[in-house]
């Protein structure tokens, strides 16, 4: 007979002892009951036009940490093989190249994420040559191009994803006059490709990326891959919702002097340096609010002006760095007359607050405004 818990109807009661009375379900159970899978590689080339500093970015990420990930710490993964040429344990080329043949051809043992590092060159326009390649043909010899291999495996990748900046949309080598022609991932495979899992390009900007942004965005896709979470939400330049929604401004730490029209006019000074070159108030990036290595950091916490590396239009539409932006000068001529005023006034109730009421005192009087014939 099912016990009678006052306020809770008994059906409910119920339902949680049925509940309480199942056995514990593992993890590789609930994978399989999600349709999940048990194994992921990880193919990671970072030959793009790039200073494989993405890769050394992320060995500092804690939250997880990429040895966590690796190791099977965090329940519910599946096994995660990584295939990075910085990180590989592997002490030859051959070695290192063997699994991204091995997808090519359709022979490799699990499911694998394509992780692209570095900006794609248009090789259309190489010459006589070529701009960037990993590893040889082993039918002949020749170099086989970053584009090539994008060709090879996205088609086949359960996800691609393209970490930092220049992998993202093209970053530093693909500014103005440069002459590899280079863009961004989703230039080359085009806005709409999915995987062949139908998740569409997952872009982690940064320039490095932010460790725990990109380990995040790939614990989400691990667990996707085991069948224990939706389908991750991206917004219109292809980033994860919840670590790009919101802007660098609105979670600095010198936001409040911006408020009040306070602003920087050098780097010495802890207020708000939008007037010496902060692009802040427009750029979609959570380093402000959540530091670089174990919370500590980013970019104006410590004095750094946020030169919009997040962002698609990044570095053309933010250069020159250190000039204060066009829109800049307009909204904090605007913010100034009126933040001078908000600034004086809590200066006013500042003081008012600081000082303790009058009645604290130790003379024979009581003056709290206390009657007791108030309780008769």
């Amino acid at each position: 007979m099912t016990r009678r818990t006052p306020g809770i109807p008994s059906e409910a009661v119920a339902r949680l002892e049925d509940r309480l009375r199942q056995p514990e379900v593992r993890p590789e159970e609930k994978r399989k009951r999600a349709g999940g899978v048990d194994e992921v590689h990880i193919l990671w080339t970072s030959e793009g036009m790039s200073c494989d500093g993405d890769t050394v970015s992320i060995t500092a990420a804690m939250q997880p940490s990429l040895e966590d990930v690796l190791l099977g710490a965090i329940p519910g993964l599946p096994k995660v093989n990584l295939h990075n040429k910085v990180l590989h344990p592997s002490l030859g080329g051959e070695e290192f190249m063997r699994p991204f043949h091995q997808a090519a051809n359709d022979q490799l043992d699990a499911p694998f994420v394509l992780v692209v590092e570095g900006s794609i060159p248009n090789e259309n326009i190489n010459g006589d040559g070529y701009w960037t390649s990993m590893g040889n043909d082993p039918a002949t010899g020749e170099p086989i191009t970053l584009n090539t291999w994008i060709d090879r495996l996205a088609p086949k990748a359960w996800a691609v994803v393209a970490i930092g900046t220049c992998a993202t949309y093209g970053g530093i080598h693909a500014m103005a006059g440069n002459p590899t022609g280079c863009m961004g991932l989703a230039d080359y495979l085009g806005w709409d490709f999915r995987s062949k899992a139908g998740i569409p390009i997952v872009n982690v900007p940064g320039c490095p990326v932010q460790p725990d942004n990109f380990m995040e965005t790939l614990l989400w896709l691990l667990y996707q891959a085991a069948g224990l979470s939706p389908m991750i939400p991206l917004d219109e330049a292809l980033r994860p919702t919840w670590l790009f929604g919101k802007t660098v401004h609105e979670g600095c730490d010198r936001a409040g002097y911006y408020e009040q029209g306070d602003f920087a006019l050098d780097y010495n000074s802890p207020k708000c340096q939008v007037k010496i070159g902060c692009w802040g108030p427009v750029v979609n990036c959570n380093v402000p609010k959540r530091g670089w290595m174990a919370g500590i950091g980013g970019c104006p916490n410590v004095g750094g002006i946020c030169i919009g590396c997040t962002m698609p239009g990044f570095p053309d539409k933010f250069m020159p760095f250190m000039d204060e932006p066009p829109g800049g000068r307009l909204s904090s001529t605007m913010t100034r007359s009126y933040g001078t005023m908000i600034r004086k006034l809590r200066g006013i109730t500042n003081q008012t607050v600081n000082k303790e009421p009058k009645w604290r005192h130790n003379n024979t009087e009581l003056t709290t405004g206390y009657d007791p014939r108030w309780s008769r």
